[in-house]
C-alpha cells in the first residue's frame, strides 16, 4: 500500500510540475516554445490545462496526507535502540565519583568608596 502511495506521489508530481511549467502565464511560459500544445488541445488550451492542475493538486494533497498518516501510524525511529550517549559521557567527565568541583572565590577589591 505504501510503495503504491509513493509511485502515485511521484507520478503526480512530475505530471504537476510539467502542466505548471507548459501553462500560460505572466511570462507566456513554456507554451510557445511547443506550438504542438495548442493544437493538440485547440483552443480551450488553458481552460484544460488549468482543471488538470487543479485535480492534480488535490490528488497530491491527499497523497501527501496519507503518507503522513502511514508514517505516524508504523512510528519508526531510527534512534529507537540507541541509548543517548551524549549524556552518559558528559556526567562521567564532568567530576569524577566521590568528588566536588570548588567554586573560584570572589577576590575583594582594595579600595572600595
Amino acid at each position: 500500500m505504501t510503495i503504491l502511495l509513493i509511485v502515485l506521489h511521484v507520478i503526480v508530481c512530475i505530471l504537476l510540475i510539467t502542466l505548471v511549467l507548459i501553462q500560460r502565464g505572466r511570462g507566456s511560459g513554456l507554451v510557445e516554445s511547443f506550438a504542438g500544445v495548442e493544437s493538440m488541445f485547440g483552443t480551450k488550451t488553458n481552460t484544460f490545462l488549468t482543471r488538470t492542475t487543479t485535480v492534480l493538486s488535490i490528488v497530491f494533497f491527499f497523497t501527501c496526507l496519507s503518507l503522513a498518516i502511514i508514517a505516524v501510524r508504523q512510528s519508526k525511529s531510527l534512534l529507537a535502540n540507541v541509548k543517548p550517549a551524549a549524556a552518559a559521557s558528559t556526567a562521567t567527565t564532568a567530576a569524577p565519583t566521590g568528588q566536588t568541583a570548588e567554586k573560584p572565590q570572589a577576590t575583594p577589591k582594595a579600595d572600595q568608596k
